[in-house]
């Protein structure tokens, strides 16, 4: 599915984004929730722009693990930040394009006039993730809301074994295919010859690069300081960006899914992160109107679902020219590429089949390559790798990164990519 945008009557403007640090799961953002932390990068969006609460018609709100406490996190979001209660939202979940998708959303709502402003956000802790008692015991509590007496509890109890009380941990494998992600690119590698070196030196680069970003100022300006209690210490900067990687250092690291074989480790792996990041949009007439300096427009979006045994991590090979040709551009054109960065492997394998001729032919139908992504254009602060994967604020970082990144590099054209579980992949192309 590819849209034209920048044909519209109604063209759709990013104004700013920014995000709370990335945090590893089980460190700074232990004590907190999803809830905590959407509200506080929307919040933090508000403060940032400046602009009247009271303006903003619509948010939509990225997520994957639901806390079933505030089932729409987008509408708890709104109740708890400067957004007035009349504010409509909802909340969507596409693995880890999810606030891709909510971006998509409110485009479309602006577009179509349904919406002159709108945020779309995403927010993730995997650190108080919800873990389940087993179905055998959730059927017998169920049932025990009807009991009458010792006698039917003590029934119920019938059958139950110590395992049975243990809890369900949340599923991280493919439910159609029953396999675990990293499985799926350890034999995604192995198809491409993606070796170890390679993704232990693009790793190694994607913290390297995520450093001098925070070094320098480009990450630490779009985030916005998280306040957690109950001391309210206020949390500055992301978490899990490494500097001193080296291909050396993560080539020490033992692989994670094919202990024998195997090329995929923790290192060249996305890790466990909280965090929230928000974006606000608008269409340019009422961004004008507004007194407000959008950074970007949307040119173009696609979205693509692929099989998901084979092609599980490869949706930005499918998006991205899909996005390109909805612009009526070539990847050399964009000054700016950001590509969610699942795996080393992933990525590797995505930039490989886009120059090759033979994929592009028989996979994509054309009767060249897509092109060669430049790696001085490509995550130039870094990516998942290094800053953080918090399954659905990820995509709102990248949109953010991208549009910071063009006006901080000069640049006229940017396009953001993403793959995620079940096999969904979505690209956007920016202009400044």
């Amino acid at each position: 599915m590819i849209e034209n945008f920048a044909d519209l009557a109604r063209r759709v403007v990013v104004v700013d984004g920014c995000r709370t640090p990335f945090c590893r799961s089980g460190t700074a953002f232990t004590d907190l929730r999803s809830y905590d932390l959407g509200r506080m990068a929307v919040s933090g969006l508000l403060h940032r722009t400046a602009i009247d609460p009271a303006v903003v018609d619509l948010l939509v709100m990225g997520t994957v693990i639901a806390d079933p406490a505030t089932s729409n996190l987008g509408r708890e979001v709104v109740l708890a930040s400067q957004l007035p209660d009349s504010c409509p939202a909802y909340t969507v979940s596409v693995a880890c394009v999810s606030s891709l998708q909510a971006f998509l959303d409110a485009a479309r709502a602006i577009a179509t006039g349904g919406a002159d402003v709108a945020i779309a956000a995403g927010a993730e802790t995997l650190s108080d993730a919800p873990i389940r008692y087993r179905r055998s015991v959730r059927k017998r509590l169920i049932a025990a809301q009807k009991a009458r007496g010792p006698g039917d509890y003590l029934a119920l109890l019938k059958g139950l074994g110590p395992s049975d009380l243990l809890p369900e941990p949340v599923a991280l494998a493919e439910f159609s295919t029953g396999e675990i992600m990293g499985e799926n690119c350890e034999r995604l590698a192995k198809r491409y010859r993606i070796t170890r070196e390679a993704q232990d030196a693009y790793a190694a680069r994607s913290h390297q690069r995520a450093a001098a970003a925070t070094k320098n100022g480009n990450l630490p300006r779009q985030i916005t300081p998280a306040f957690v209690p109950p001391g309210e210490t206020a949390v500055r900067e992301d978490s899990g960006i490494r500097g001193d990687s080296t291909v050396e250092s993560l080539a020490k690291l033992r692989p994670a899914f094919d202990r024998r074989f195997g090329t995929i480790t923790a290192g060249n792996s996305s890790y466990l992160t909280d965090g929230g990041a928000a974006v606000l949009l608008a269409s340019a007439q009422a961004a004008q109107q507004l007194g407000l300096t959008p950074v970007a427009t949307l040119r173009s979006a696609a979205v693509a679902a692929l099989d998901p045994l084979e092609e599980l991590l490869l949706g930005p090979a499918l998006t991205i020219p899909g996005a390109l040709d909805g612009a009526g551009l070539s990847l050399g054109d964009m000054g700016v590429v950001e590509l969610h960065e699942a795996f080393a492997a992933q990525v590797l394998a995505v930039e490989k089949v886009l120059a090759d001729p033979d994929w592009c032919r028989q996979r994509l139908g054309r009767g060249e390559a897509v092109g060669e992504i430049d790696p001085g254009r490509l995550n130039a602060w870094g990516g998942s790798l290094s800053v953080g994967h918090p399954f659905g604020a990820t995509g709102a970082r990248l949109i953010t990164n991208c549009c910071q990144r063009m006006v901080e590099e000069d640049q006229n054209l940017g396009i953001v990519a993403a793959c995620a579980a079940g096999a969904i992949g979505i690209g956007m192309v920016f202009e400044r």
